[in-house]
């Protein structure tokens, strides 16, 4: 498991350049008035702002420098909400890996990415797959 050193305090101004950026106009994100009526009392942080947070911290430790392009996500889940104030973290898991069957010289790592809040709730969890560059025989292991 890598336990990434980066974390991020998200912001009032993170949610709301991003959903409306994004067109994502939706009042839980941006209307305070509206959204203390809600089931939370507060607005939430846009989910994808979220996913893309989780993802970002994660590459200096995992595909900075090796990755020859993100291929996808799946399994994106969101067990709890985020709000402006939190503190997010990430831990990285390798779960998978196999030989391109197009590149001999790559690879496609299968990651999960755990988004966790300053209460150790976990706030995003997805899976990524990742087509990336394959070490040479000489190069060394960072673990």
């Amino acid at each position: 498991m890598i336990d990434h050193p980066t974390r991020r305090t998200v912001t009032e101004t993170d949610n709301i350049l991003f959903s409306t950026m994004t067109l994502n106009l939706a009042p839980l994100h941006l209307d305070a008035e509206y959204s203390k009526d809600s089931i939370y009392g507060q607005r939430l942080v846009n989910s994808l702002f979220i996913l893309g947070l989780v993802s970002g911290i994660s590459v200096p430790e995992t595909t900075q420098g090796t990755t020859l392009g993100n291929l996808g996500y799946e399994e994106v889940k969101f067990p709890k909400p985020v709000f402006h104030g939190d503190t997010i973290r990430v831990r990285t898991e390798i779960i998978d890996k196999r030989e391109s069957k197009s590149r001999n010289d790559s690879g496609i790592v299968q990651f999960r990415h755990y988004g966790i809040n300053q209460r150790d709730e976990v706030v995003c969890e997805c899976r990524r797959a990742g087509l990336m560059l394959k070490r040479t025989a000489t190069e060394p292991v960072h673990a």
